[in-house]
């Protein structure tokens, strides 16, 4: 099959894609585009698709509340949202080499709704509510640091790493589950929704503020995205051939972390997108990280966004969280997983 090569930085990055990779992130890309548009035409109020796109384009003015100001803010965050969990997702599979692993089930979601929780529970009234998204990346980073330095020991091993965090994972859950039966109702209300997952009322500021903690960790995978592909042949071999294996793997740790806390922070506990993304990923593709990390990106918004679609248009006059619909899908997915890999 014929391969295209882009070297960067005199020969130091090179990217290699194939016509396979090509066609089906097309493929994706116009799925994507199509449930976009779909997005914002649908809704309480339906507009054309060809109104739509003269709005966007400044040819007319007529709805520019409702689709510049209510849903292509919505839209372009469940794009960012999936993006980041899938990536985060595909990341975890491959540091762990465990095809079950992803950012809700082995605690960095957890960590993220703790942080959320706590601030919402004993922060709101006196800290403003915009600083909410960095009290869950910091509730994600101190999860996943806990979970590495508990599974340190003469370094990191997958399975250890899996263990611990899904045991963390339990806790933390446990520690959220305490605060929202001890808060006063309104308090509680407002946790669940979070951490139902959901991108209600998503405003310009904070999609703009989302893309610059996700710029954070892209010159890292960039960087080290390479390595990644020799991490999944063995602790040993990666050794053989030089790779720095305990230090890649913090800082690809660091950059999942920072990707599903981030998500986590705008949109809440949207779970099994970073678990479903990479699979399908995975199932199409060759698996070197970096078309790896664009088709599962693709396929993490085309799931988050078609999650926020029918919760917002098939209920209502009901906004049901989008989280919900992502679970009723996942959910099923991962018994499947569990199921297949048995004897693994």
């Amino acid at each position: 099959m014929k391969q295209w090569t882009f070297r960067f930085f005199n020969d130091r990055i090179s990217l290699q894609f194939s016509a396979r990779w090509l066609m089906v992130t097309g493929i994706w890309l116009l799925a994507v585009t199509a449930v976009f548009l779909l997005s914002l035409s649908s809704g309480s109020n339906w507009i054309p698709l060809t109104e739509v796109f003269m709005q966007v384009t400044g040819q007319i003015d007529e709805h520019a509340f409702v689709v510049e100001t209510l849903r292509l803010p919505r839209a372009m965050m469940a794009i960012l949202v999936g993006s980041a969990l899938g990536v985060a997702g595909l990341i975890l599979q491959s540091l762990v080499r465990n095809p079950l692993a992803s950012p809700d089930i082995i605690g960095i979601t957890s960590g993220a709704s703790l942080g959320a929780v706590t601030f919402i529970s004993f922060g709101a009234g006196v800290i403003s509510m915009q600083y909410l998204p960095l009290a869950a990346i910091g509730g994600g980073l101190f999860a996943a640091l806990l979970i590495y330095l508990i599974s340190w020991n003469k370094g990191v091993t997958p399975i250890r790493l899996v263990l611990i965090g899904v045991g963390l994972s339990a806790i933390m859950k446990a520690c959220v589950t305490f605060m929202l039966v001890m808060s006063e109702t309104a308090t509680t209300t407002k946790s669940y929704i979070w951490l139902t997952g959901s991108i209600y009322a998503a405003s310009w500021s904070e999609v703009t503020s989302m893309i610059w903690w996700l710029l954070i960790p892209i010159p890292f995978l960039i960087v080290f995205g390479r390595g990644l592909n020799v991490t999944e042949l063995g602790q040993d071999f990666s050794v053989s051939v030089g790779i720095r294996v305990q230090l890649q793997q913090f800082i690809f740790l660091m950059c999942s972390v920072m990707l599903a806390g981030t998500a986590a922070a705008y949109a809440g506990g949207i779970e099994f997108v970073g678990l479903m993304a990479p699979h399908i990923a995975r199932r199409l593709v060759h698996r070197s990280f970096p078309g790896l990390a664009v088709l599962t990106a693709l396929i993490g918004a085309f799931l988050v966004l078609i999650a926020d679609l029918v919760a917002r248009t098939v209920f209502l006059p009901l906004d049901i969280p989008a989280g919900v619909f992502t679970a009723a899908i996942g959910a099923p997915f991962f018994l499947y997983l569990l199921f297949r890999y048995r004897n693994q």
